[in-house]
């Protein structure tokens, strides 16, 4: 089961798309998932304009990488979100501060990202799809099941129709899992996957990272919704918690070690992914392992080139035989 090794280029925004495909190459990795921002990958460009499809092929080319996904995540934010001044840095300066242009702008967005991943000969875009009752999950003032239901109600609502160009285009959406979005842990997802009803264009980008730190094993998410995982993410927390700080961040940032959990650099926290692999083998998964590379305690290139070599050490495929067969002839 030869799985690729990928890099997801949404941490590496700052560096020009051919300058990031130089350096993945020369750090081991067999392809990108391409962030759309940044320099890396205009989709309104990407699904309308052959030149420009073309020339983003050849440098992925030139550099001996594949593309097997795009990265959606910021647009995608921005259709499902209550909007709050915190979703102005995802949008273009013209919508700013206009929620429902804002919206609007979200929704073209994700259709032409689903027609740029398929001229790409991508079969996924990862990303989140945000929630309206996020912000209501301590449930004080208490939330009500007609709130809740009505965010569910109103994602559907929402994303039905990007999900029908997204099937226009044979592209699959993959949904990161993570706190902001409707779903964000196990209940939460079969619940989403209840309000599509079980629709095959949703599925799963599997982040074990945003599990962890909540509680929830991430192996037996791999179990629980095997025929859902679409794409993969390579990413590591640790749980440090030191009877200071609890698990909601102390309105710290990411990196500061005076907070309860933080992401780490693959192998350097305490995610268990030996158990992921199995799980992954169990359910038949062939897709990316796609690192995305998040710690502010390491430099990034050390941590980017460490990640590829640890996830191709990891990356093993399930056994093709019974140890024991022979014993039963």
């Amino acid at each position: 089961m030869a799985r690729p090794v990928t890099l997801f280029t949404g941490q590496w925004a700052d560096l020009t798309f051919e300058e990031i495909c130089k350096k993945a190459s020369s750090w081991g990795y067999d392809g990108l998932e391409i962030a759309c921002w940044g320099d890396h990958m205009d989709v309104r460009k990407a699904a309308t304009d052959d030149a420009y499809i073309a020339e983003r092929k050849a440098i992925l080319k030139k550099y001996n990488l594949g593309c097997w996904a795009l990265g959606t995540h910021l647009a995608g934010q921005c259709v499902g979100d209550l909007y709050d001044p915190r979703n102005d840095a995802f949008a273009p300066p013209h919508v700013k501060g206009k929620p429902e242009e804002i919206r609007k702008w979200a929704i073209e967005e994700m259709k032409f990202s689903a027609k740029a991943a398929g001229r790409m000969g991508c079969y996924a875009a990862t990303g989140f799809l945000g929630s309206a009752v996020w912000k209501y999950w301590y449930s004080f003032p208490p939330t009500t099941e007609e709130m809740i239901e009505g965010a569910f109600q109103e994602i559907k609502k929402l994303w039905s129709p990007i999900f029908d160009e997204f099937d226009a285009n044979k592209v699959k959406f993959a949904l990161e899992v993570h706190p902001t979005e409707i779903a964000f842990d196990l209940y939460t997802t079969e619940r989403l996957f209840k309000t599509f009803a079980r629709r095959p264009t949703l599925g799963l980008n599997f982040d074990p990272s945003h599990l962890l730190w909540q509680g929830v094993n991430p192996a037996l998410f791999v179990r629980e919704f095997a025929d859902r995982i679409y794409h993969v993410h390579m990413k590591d927390a640790a749980v440090t918690l030191d009877g200071k700080a609890g698990i909601l961040g102390s309105h710290l940032p990411f990196g500061d070690p005076r907070r309860g959990w933080n992401f780490r650099s693959l192998g350097h926290g305490t995610v268990n992914f030996e158990e992921i692999i199995r799980e992954l083998n169990s359910a038949k998964y062939s897709g990316p392992l796609s690192v995305e590379w998040e710690d502010n305690g390491m430099d990034r290139e050390f941590g980017a080139k460490e990640s590829a070599d640890f996830v191709k050490k990891i990356n093993f495929s399930p056994s093709d035989i019974s140890f024991d067969g022979d014993m039963k002839k």
